[in-house]
């Protein structure tokens, strides 16, 4: 039913609303057209301001559709969903296949520990990432092939969050999944940069492409852009070309190639500790100074500049901030020319001076910073709250906590209202996955890994599914057979039975009440059955009635529907004293509902007309008593006297009986004589 807002003035227009499993309905009653403010989804936090044109960060927390044009005095409906992303078409491919790397996960939990579990862990969140960016080369290519522009702009909305979720995910895969060391933290670093920020890219293959990459115009910015990368050998490479165009500059270069050359870097083995690794980062950061301050490079401002950041000169770093596009840009050259054997947790310090450095003051942080800067400050839970907040869908966080927790990292968060933050987000996840036609199947296997609510969740939201044909309907009822849910497979089939009878598929429905186990409605049915059969003098369905077995023992109507059609059966092998013996025993043991006895007295009439005897004297008065009962009451014998069919059949069958009697009288008589 709908609701109408609390407080509303109910002699003005209100805004009434119906929630559904997975959305809301919003209309607007009463005078004028609704406006265009749109509604969102309850579960969702407000989101943030919009993204710069540069960041991936988008906050899309909730679709509007409008179902038509509202006119005065009219009303428009809005349907309010909360998970959109799940009816985009690009984006199944992220749901099914992280759903294989998710059940995966869950089964390895017990295989491997130490190193190996750490190195298995490492794996998966890779796995991960590589489905978001497969999904987003999908969309980025369906933004690029289609002409109409609102969809162009829909894909291009969606790889920038898809770029976002990558590059927030491989963040958290180095600092929390991996945890990187000092050391190899730096390089672990450079690739996420180099990976990431990519805007420099196309730049890059445009100087290398032209005839005379020296002369380019942006030659010395992609020197810049290696060299703020740490593409030490990209740099050297370019700088040769340098060189041979213009020879007068050799002696700079070979010195300034010498520097680049022996720069110290952090290995990922072991073969050297950190304490050499900064001696000789320190002799060789003081040799560049030198060079420097005697003005080695003071006739060529190009390779002072790149000298100058090889010093970790920030003002020097920071006339780049064009080239670097991103405070974590800058942050990371910043601590490869400056602190290259950073530890894990002085990040904090250097992540928020470098982004106070780089915005100066000129812009606020975006979404995208913040959860950035919350994963430089190891606030997992942080990380986990802005991201549900700005990104349009459950499917990040959930994945992303789950993971951190086969870390052991979420292991003391509890909520305060019973569950922890991974089964939490789990919940909302496969509970939007439930309002999709076909996904909903994913999200069966994601409540089963909830502990606590999974299995109530699931309860509930299985039975709000649309059972639109009857392949869904199998398929749901063996996913709650399997799970021993027994209420739901009840409600199931009840559904389908229902909808068979109204579709008059009287043998669908009588298998779908048999499998509920539901006597009620199976006597219903099988009353059909017979009336159906009175009318048409002939059964549907005989497969399913020959092959009742002991499901006919569900209800009284439905063994007389089963022995009934057993009677038939004899009747038609010409078993005649069987057929009459089983005629007999429906009637004499009240199975039978009166309304039929007509029915089963008029089946007696060839039997008693046969040249063969098939009732005995006893069987043939337990016949005439069942006549008599038939017709003894007021209503019935007022119904006989009215009906002159009924009344013919009754002198019929009592010409018949009297007849039958003296055959069996007389045969039996000389039987006793002889």
């Amino acid at each position: 039913p709908t609701q109408v807002v609390p407080g509303a003035d109910p002699s003005a227009r209100q805004l009434c609303f119906a929630w559904g499993p997975a959305e809301v309905l919003v209309c607007e009653t009463r005078f004028g057209r609704a406006g265009g403010s749109r509604s969102r989804s309850p579960s969702r936090s407000q989101s943030r301001s919009p993204s710069r044109s540069q960041s991936r960060s988008r906050a899309l927390t909730g679709s509007v559709t409008d179902t038509g044009e509202g006119a005065p005095g009219s009303s428009r409906v809005f349907l309010v969903r909360r998970d959109q992303d799940i009816y985009i078409q690009t984006l199944r491919k992220l749901f099914n296949e992280s759903h294989g790397i998710f059940m995966g996960l869950q089964r390895s939990e017990d295989e491997l520990a130490g190193k190996s579990r750490k190195a298995q862990l490492v794996q998966v969140s890779k796995n991960y990432r590589s489905v978001i960016r497969a999904c987003m080369e999908d969309m980025h290519q369906a933004a690029v092939s289609t002409r109409d522009p609102a969809l162009q702009g829909q894909y291009s909305t969606q790889v920038s969050i898809l770029s976002a979720m990558e590059l927030i995910w491989n963040l958290c895969e180095i600092l929390f999944v991996e945890a990187a060391a000092a050391g190899p933290l730096l390089l672990r670093l450079l690739d996420w940069v180099r990976l990431h920020v990519c805007d420099v890219d196309s730049m890059v293959r445009e100087v290398l492409s032209s005839e005379n990459p020296s002369k380019h115009k942006l030659f010395w910015n992609v020197v810049d852009v290696f060299v703020l990368q740490g593409r030490m050998d990209e740099a050297r490479h370019l700088l040769s070309k340098e060189v041979t165009a213009n020879p007068t500059s050799m002696n700079m270069y070979k010195i300034l190639d010498d520097l680049m050359k022996k720069m110290p870097m952090p290995s990922l083995g072991n073969t050297q500790t950190l304490t050499e690794l900064e001696l000789k980062w320190q002799h060789w950061h003081e040799e560049c100074q030198r060079f420097l301050q005697d003005g080695t490079f003071a006739s060529n401002p190009h390779m002072e500049s790149i000298c100058k950041i090889l010093v970790g000169d920030e003002d020097a770093i920071l006339e780049k901030k064009e080239l670097m596009t991103t405070w974590y840009h800058f942050l990371v050259t910043r601590l490869l020319y400056s602190h290259p054997t950073v530890k894990p947790m002085e990040l904090r310090f250097y992540a928020q001076s470098s982004m106070d450095l780089f915005l100066g003051g000129e812009s606020s942080p975006e979404p995208l910073d913040m959860i950035l800067m919350a994963a430089f400050e190891f606030e997992m839970h942080q990380v986990i709250k802005e991201c549900s907040i700005v990104l349009s869908n459950w499917w990040f966080v959930a994945h992303l906590t789950d993971l951190l927790d086969h870390c052991k990292l979420l292991q003391s968060h509890n909520l305060y209202f019973g569950s922890n933050m991974r089964e939490f987000l789990l919940l909302e996840y496969a509970s939007g996955l439930f309002s999709h036609h076909s996904l909903w199947q994913l999200g069966v296997d994601y409540f089963d890994h909830c502990p606590e609510f999974g299995r109530v969740y699931l309860e509930l939201h299985i039975e709000r599914i649309p059972l639109n044909t009857e392949q869904k309907a199998l398929k749901v009822l063996r996913i709650c057979e399997q799970r021993q849910m027994h209420e739901q497979v009840r409600s199931v089939c009840k559904i389908m039975a229902m909808k068979a009878l109204r579709n008059n598929r009287l043998g669908s429905a009588l298998s779908w009440s048999i499998r509920a186990k539901d006597a009620a409605f199976a006597t219903l049915i099988s009353d059909r059955f017979l009336k159906d059969y009175c009318e048409r003098g002939c059964f549907s369905d005989l497969d399913l009635i020959d092959n009742l077995g002991p499901s006919m023992l569900l209800s009284d109507r439905l063994t007389f529907l089963g022995k009934y059609r057993e009677f038939h059966r004899l009747y038609g092998e010409k078993r005649f004293p069987e057929a009459a013996r089983l005629l007999l025993t429906l009637m004499t043991a009240h199975i039978a509902p009166c309304s039929f006895w007509m029915t089963l007295l008029t089946d007696a009439l060839p039997l008693l007309e046969q040249k063969e005897i098939i009732f005995s004297a006893e069987q043939t008065y337990e016949l005439m008593r069942c006549l008599e009962d038939l017709t003894a009451g007021n209503a019935d014998k007022q119904k006989f006297q009215e009906d002159d069919v009924e009344t013919t059949k009754v002198e019929m069958l009592r010409l018949a009986l009297a007849r039958n009697l003296a055959r069996v009288i007389v045969k039996e008589g000389t039987v006793e004589g002889s």
